[in-house]
């Protein structure tokens, strides 16, 4: 389980097995309410790290395909100017396919209730078996800002204009189009010398 340990300058995450506090000086403070008692607080398990562990709060089996929202056992007050984004987590994603419908999920700052978070099992073939405590996803806590949105008649020129989707050229030509630009520069500059341009 993590623990939080109060300090002056906000809490220092205290890892999983009993370990030495991590040693995250927290600059912003986040309210947290534990709708279940049994379960832990969000923590990181390194130092530096930005997302902090969620767990769930009920065993949950995902068969193929199949997604389903699943309760954390705590609610949060983050404080005006920012904002909390669920991501998936790396090792669940990369092993079982496991990650999250709407990532990141956004919990603005006004929000009191408890944090949901919904998975997916992408895994075509194999159910995902999850327990009570077991971590599902991390919060990350970030800055945001309010924007005015300003009615144009029409908007500023920019090198991309309205170019959507593929504007910067299918997946697979990558390597290609740096090889053929190589070749077109060094068949340029052979032009070059052979013209005496490069004295």
């Amino acid at each position: 389980m993590w623990s939080r340990e109060g300090t002056n300058k906000g809490a220092v995450v205290t890892g999983a097995r009993g370990s030495e506090p991590v040693g995250v000086d927290a600059e912003v403070r986040v309210l947290v309410q534990r709708l279940d008692p049994e379960l832990p607080l969000p923590g990181y398990a390194h130092h530096g790290d930005a997302g902090a562990d969620l767990a769930t709060r009920v065993d949950v089996t995902l068969a193929p395909g199949e997604r389903v929202t699943v309760p954390t056992g705590i609610a949060v007050a983050i404080p005006a100017g920012y904002a909390g984004f669920v991501h998936p987590r790396s090792g669940l994603a990369a092993r079982h396919g496991l990650t999250v419908v709407n990532a990141p999920g956004t919990v603005d700052c006004g929000y009191r209730g408890e944090i949901l978070v919904t998975l997916l099992n992408t895994d075509q073939h194999t159910s995902v078996v999850l327990r009570r405590g077991d971590r599902i996803a991390q919060l990350v806590v970030q800055r945001v800002d309010r924007a005015a949105f300003v009615e144009v008649a029409g908007l500023p020129d920019s090198a991309r204009g309205a170019d959507g989707f593929g504007s910067t050229g299918g997946f697979g030509a990558g390597l290609a189009a740096v090889a053929a630009t190589q070749m077109s520069t060094a068949q340029m500059s052979t032009a070059q010398m052979s013209n005496g341009e490069g004295s």
